[in-house]
């Protein structure tokens, strides 16, 4: 019973509080304030709110909660399990590893060039008569640096 009078108290402010907001002349939200008044009247009406009145204050009710609560927390705990795959962690390991394997192919880390496929070094070639050798003299040194 009080919750029902709760209700219709709370509905009827609401729809004083749309009838002044209508009258500052804001339409769409005074139509708005005055669908979420009419819900609370409209759940007494449909006896939802005894419905919950009776289940708030039953100690079935709320066994039958933990009881869901339980049966929701044995299920997310087994997918867990079940996600993590593999008996021990050893043998997770080793799967993990032998995954790895087989996704790189067996010589792709080994360099391209070996030291015997490398070409001979060159000789030191000496710089031009004209003064323009000592320009590429640094790029001469970087590029022996790296072997080309």
């Amino acid at each position: 019973m009080i919750a029902e009078t709760v209700c219709s108290a709370v509905s009827a402010a609401g729809l004083g509080i749309a009838a002044v907001t209508a009258y500052r002349k804001r339409f769409l939200s005074a139509a708005r304030i005055a669908a979420y008044s009419l819900v609370p009247v409209g759940l007494v009406m449909t006896g939802v709110v005894g419905w919950l009145a009776d289940t708030a204050f039953s100690p079935t009710a709320w066994a039958g909660f933990g009881v869901l609560g339980v049966a929701w927390l044995l299920f997310m705990t087994t997918r867990a399990v079940e996600r993590r795959g593999g008996g021990t962690r050893k043998e997770r390991k080793a799967a993990a590893r032998a995954a790895q394997r087989e996704a790189v192919a067996p010589a792709a880390s080994a360099p391209s060039l070996s030291q015997a496929s490398r070409p001979a070094a060159r000789p030191a070639t000496t710089p031009r008569a004209t003064g323009s050798g000592d320009d590429f003299s640094d790029i001469e040194a970087i590029l022996k640096k790296h072997g080309i």
